[in-house]
Formats: C-alpha cells, sequence, structure tokens
C-alpha cells in the first residue's frame, strides 16, 4: 500500500502541514506510523481529496458566489504599469502567473510587489483579486 509523510500528503492537498494535522485531530484523516514517522494511507488521502474536489470548504471565501473555480492564492512579485495596462506577476506555490488587467484595475486592488493577492483563472482568463 502506498503512503504519504505528513507534508507530502499536504503538498498534494494544496494545504499546510498544519491545517492536514487539524484535519487528522478531526478525524477527517486517519494516521499510521511507519518507521517511526505518521503516515497517511493513499487510499484514504485518495479518498479526501475527492471529497475535497467534489464539496470544496468555500464558505469563507468569495468562491461561492463566483464561477472560476480554479483560485490560486499567491504574492505579487512585479508590476508593470503604463498608462493604460498593467502586466501583474504573481507566485502561487510553484507556479507563476501573469494576468494583463488596466492600469486603474491594479492601482484599485493596490497591486505592488509584496501584496498578497488571489489569481481566479477561467479558461484563457486570470482574474487578480486581493484578499
Amino acid at each position: 500500500m502506498t503512503t504519504y509523510r505528513v507534508a507530502e500528503a499536504a503538498d498534494l492537498l494544496g494545504v499546510s502541514d498544519d491545517t492536514l494535522r487539524r484535519w487528522v485531530e478531526a478525524g477527517r484523516l486517519s494516521t499510521t506510523t511507519e518507521g517511526g514517522r505518521t503516515v497517511v494511507a493513499g487510499d484514504q488521502l485518495a479518498a479526501l481529496a475527492e471529497s475535497l474536489a467534489e464539496h470544496p470548504d468555500r464558505e469563507q471565501t468569495r468562491a461561492s458566489s463566483v464561477s472560476a473555480r480554479n483560485r490560486l492564492a499567491g504574492i505579487v512579485t512585479r508590476v508593470v504599469r503604463d498608462r493604460v495596462m498593467a502586466q501583474v506577476e504573481m507566485v502561487c506555490g510553484p507556479y507563476r502567473v501573469v494576468s494583463l488587467m488596466s492600469a486603474e484595475a491594479a492601482d484599485e486592488l493596490g497591486l505592488e510587489p509584496g501584496a498578497r493577492a488571489i489569481a481566479s483563472v477561467k479558461s484563457t482568463n486570470v482574474v487578480v483579486e486581493r484578499p
């Protein structure tokens, strides 16, 4: 049977180690010990991943009222503006995301290097918002 260390399991689900540990404490996921390390069985992790995809925790976000479901939290690394347009670059986990928007929108959102933001990806459009 395939098993994953807590950090690996968290990475696969796109959550922090602490979140995964809280889920274990809450009984949402069970673990065993293998070679002195806490591990999660692959089949249980797959079941949880499927559950999260079918019933994501969206109560705390505006995602329940937005059609875009691919939301990537990240940090703005670069903003290039001219009079009309802005190119906003972000790093969202292992991904680099670039969005083109009006300079006015970038200014209203306060987008600058170091700002937290969420990239909502729908088809070929990337929508950037501040949490």
